[in-house]
């Protein structure tokens, strides 16, 4: 099946819905405001500067504007800072990134400008502000990897885009798109499995090959410069982290660890632990969490086993991909 985006790489499912808006759009000009829903580095932002582009051909970056929600304070300063002073006289597309850290107050002025059937989008009225401004010029879309800390009723008024995770395959096809080298495939899938789905983890590790063989003068990157620059670079199995390793490393010799104990030993905070660093464990089976508390599993120690070699024993990091 063509579709809109053949330059981007995996994301099948996303493309199809987003195939069927901008059908729906070049007939009817009716276009729904998206969310983009997906864990960070999915490709989020890329995926809405393509939309961007084939809704108002918008080919330079006088158009289309990123805004991190995070730096949205309140109703007035995010019309006139933020809104406002950029859009004037333009036909843009606005993504709001990190819609989580919208205001409550302004994401309900938000309902107010993407309510379809509003009959004047011309000027905006807020409590005690109001504010002159052709909003139909504008297209709204937003992302998210945090769906149940945005404003349910603005959730509402969106459409929601799932992106998935990259696959293994598809994360080595990102990092030979960003190289101008040569690289044996096995060890390209091999470096992919480090990468965590990440597409922007694949285009820094690209870079870093590059320099690697740079300095190296090494015209085709093969198994055992990966290997190298995996000990040079402390590059685990999986992709893991220090803070990860260390957690699994005190799940070893506490049984049956709680989560304050965890998040005592390590000074991270417990929400912390869960969000950044249990569920990263739990889905590749290093760990495990009961009502008795929590452990590590057969795996995670033959994880620890492979990593606590020494150097002149160091597996790549590919060895417990599988």
């Amino acid at each position: 099946m063509d579709t809109t985006f053949p330059d981007i790489i995996g994301q099948e499912s996303a493309k199809r819905v987003l195939d069927f808006h901008i059908g729906g759009f070049k007939s009817t000009k009716v276009m729904p405001h998206l969310m983009f829903v997906a864990p960070k580095g999915c490709g989020k932002t890329t995926l809405a500067k393509a939309v961007a582009r084939t809704l108002k051909g918008i080919d330079d970056a006088k158009r289309y504007f990123e805004i991190n929600c995070s730096t949205i304070k309140n109703v007035k300063q995010f019309f006139n800072q933020l809104v406002i002073p950029i859009m004037q006289d333009r036909d843009a597309t606005i993504l709001f990134d990190e819609a989580s850290e919208i205001p409550k107050d302004v994401s309900m002025a938000m309902l107010t400008i993407l309510n379809p059937n509003s009959e004047n989008r011309t000027s905006f009225s807020f409590e005690d502000y109001t504010v002159d401004f052709d909003f139909s010029r504008l297209s709204f879309m937003f992302a998210t990897t945090e769906t149940q800390s945005v404003f349910h009723a603005l959730m509402d008024r969106l459409e929601r885009v799932d992106l998935e995770e990259y696959s293994i395959d598809e994360m080595g096809q990102i990092v030979a798109l960003n190289l101008d080298l040569d690289i044996e495939p096995k060890t390209l899938r091999d470096i992919a499995g480090v990468l965590r789905g990440n597409a922007r983890a694949a285009q820094k590790m690209a870079h870093k090959i590059k320099s690697y063989c740079s300095q190296k003068n090494i015209k085709r990157f093969n198994y055992t410069h990966w290997q190298d620059l995996s000990r040079i670079l402390n590059i685990f199995p999986l992709g893991l982290n220090v803070t990860e390793i260390q957690l699994l490393n005190i799940l070893k010799d506490n049984k049956d660890c709680s989560l304050t104990n965890l998040s005592a030993k390590t000074g991270i905070s417990k929400q912390a632990v869960q969000r950044d660093f249990e569920i990263y464990l739990q889905k590749h089976s290093l760990m495990e969490i009961t009502t008795a508390g929590r452990n590590i599993t057969a795996k995670g120690l033959d994880y620890l086993k492979l990593i606590n070699l020494n150097d002149s024993d160091y597996s790549s990091p590919s060895e417990i991909n599988a």
